[in-house]
Formats: C-alpha cells, structure tokens, sequence
C-alpha cells in the first residue's frame, strides 16, 4: 500500500467514534502488518496487489464512516478476501495478513 493509503486508512480508523479504543489498536495493528506484505506481493503482481491495497482503504474507511450500512462492509471483505486468495501460493503471508484485518474488521460487529 502507499504511504498515503495507509495514512488514510489510519486516520479514518482513528477518527471513527463507534470503534473502542481496543478495536481501533487491533485495526491499525492489522493495517501495519499488511504494508509491507502488500510491497512485497507488488513487485510481482503490481495490478493485483493494487486492488487489495484499495479493497483495504474502502474497508477501512467503510468501517470507520458507515456503521449504519454492515452490508457494504461485509461485502468488501468478500471481495477483499477473494482478491487476497490470488495470492495465497506465492505471497502466504499477505493472505495471512488480510485475513487477520479482516477477522478484525468482521469482529467489530457493525
């Protein structure tokens, strides 16, 4: 992900009123894992690596802004998930991380 992706991501996580100060250290847990992950899988599948890199900025800012709408998140993280499967073989540890972000996600019960 992009420096300013994450940022964005962080922000929106940070900012969010409805996630207990718990669930949000868990979220940018989550989010710091997959940076670097994220990198990693790009300098071999630009395209794809790019969709997830987006699939977690929407999620993020999904959980953060739209509380009202689980349905929309819920299918991000299919697509999310769906997407990071792509990579199951040759990157296992970004499937492991968006898996583990998603799982926070999902958990916050919105």
């Amino acid at each position: 992900m992009s420096e300013e992706q994450i940022e964005k991501s962080k922000l929106a996580v940070e900012a969010a009123e409805h996630i207990s100060p718990e669930q949000k250290a868990k979220l940018l847990g989550a989010l710091s894992k997959i940076k670097p992950v994220i990198g990693q899988a790009s300098q071999v599948h630009a395209e794809h690596a790019q969709n997830v890199a987006k699939l977690i900025e929407a999620s993020a800012h999904t959980a953060a802004h739209d509380n009202q709408r689980p349905d929309r998140l819920k299918h991000i993280l299919q697509e999310l998930k769906q997407s990071a499967q792509n990579f199951e073989a040759s990157h296992p540890q970004l499937t492991a991380a968006v898996t583990e972000y998603s799982t926070v996600l999902s958990a916050l019960g919105i």
